[in-house]
């Protein structure tokens, strides 16, 4: 089970950040900067969560101090909606997503899990999807069906495992282009749609027998594991 560091100086975000993610991850809490140094050097961490405004020593600086310590350790900002400039200077000097306050449980577990694959140890399994022809294999970054392999680009991939990994669950086109292409990459809104044609034309070309990919008009996408035998 991977191991999550909570760090916020506000004890109620702290029992809330818990509340949602304790069945997934375990979870160490600190209650500042210097705090959450100390445990990241005392403990095998997976991930930060990283609160910006916090006393003694703020996430901004809290952030650059981790990432010379463990830079390969990946690191979510918790910000306020007024808090745009320390954003941009917190991803500037190396901190990997942010999270603006107030969240919902959905989106925070689906950057976590974005953040954990990309920065995922040699050697580490991952989660593998099967259902009736198709195969996503994460480690090897292959997409079968039916014994035949498919060829994606990174994006196409990302995109269509983010999907399969959250089941029925509908992303926005904006939420895709976030979690898919992050804030480094500075693209249009189209091209979330032209990847999800990409990956649609290439399962149908494989035979799929099932379009796993759905529009959701006026929304945005969603996955459908529906089974062969459901009508």
């Amino acid at each position: 089970m991977k191991t999550i560091l909570i760090v916020d100086d506000e004890q109620q975000m702290r029992m809330m950040l818990t509340l949602y993610l304790r069945k997934d991850f375990k979870l160490i809490e600190a209650e500042n900067g210097n705090e959450a140094i100390h445990v990241l050097k005392q403990n095998e961490v997976d991930l930060v969560l990283l609160d910006i405004m916090m006393p003694e020593l703020d996430g901004i600086e809290a952030c650059k101090q981790m990432k010379k310590i463990k830079p390969g350790t990946p690191i979510i900002l918790l910000t306020a909606l007024n808090e745009t400039s320390q954003k941009v200077e917190g991803l500037t000097i190396g901190a990997d997503d942010y999270v603006v306050k107030p969240f919902e449980p959905e989106e925070l577990l689906a950057r976590i899990q974005v953040q954990l694959r990309h920065f995922q140890k040699e050697g580490e399994q991952t989660k593998n999807i099967q259902f009736n022809e198709l195969q996503i294999d994460p480690d090897s970054h292959t997409v079968m069906v039916k014994g035949k392999e498919i060829k994606y680009s990174p994006k196409e991939f990302d995109l269509l495992y983010l999907m399969a990994s959250h089941p029925n669950r509908v992303y926005t086109r904006e939420q895709l282009l976030d979690l898919i292409w992050g804030l480094d990459d500075i693209v249009d809104i189209r091209t979330v749609d032209s990847h999800v044609r990409y990956v649609r034309d290439k399962l149908k070309k494989a035979g799929i027998s099932h379009q796993p990919i759905e529009t959701v008009w006026g929304v945005g996408y969603k996955f459908n594991r529906r089974d062969n035998n459901e009508t």
